[in-house]
């Protein structure tokens, strides 16, 4: 008697949503970005990223690619505008030491040496 199987999806399927590739991905709706720390200096956004004041007013940032301050001293806040130079700005591009919160994060997600997860 033949049996009627449930198609597999092919691992390139767009409609296989367990897949780690579509899984890790944003929603298609959401603004991707890269955010670099520069040593002394700004911090550069790239790609598609959107940009909004403290009342949630979009700032037009002009382009995909933008420095924006981080010493507090530009003339054309949030944007960088070279001021650190003169200010004398030093930052590494790296935090210094871990962030506590990371570590409390991954010591609460770890299990104890009776297979029991710590409580919470």
């Amino acid at each position: 008697m033949p049996t009627q199987e449930s198609p597999v999806p092919a691992p390139d399927d767009p409609a296989d949503v367990t897949d780690a590739r579509v899984r890790d991905e944003p929603p298609a709706d959401e603004p991707t970005a890269t955010i670099t720390p520069y040593r002394d200096g700004p911090l550069i956004v790239r790609g598609n990223f959107q940009l909004v004041d403290t009342d949630g007013q979009e700032i037009d940032p002009g382009r995909k690619t933008v420095a924006l301050c981080r010493c507090g001293k530009s003339g054309i806040k949030p944007f960088c505008d070279g001021t650190h130079k003169r200010a004398g700005f030093h930052s590494g591009s790296a935090p210094s030491r871990p962030r506590p919160a990371a570590r409390l994060f991954q010591e609460a997600g770890r299990e104890s040496d009776d297979g029991q997860r710590p409580p919470t």
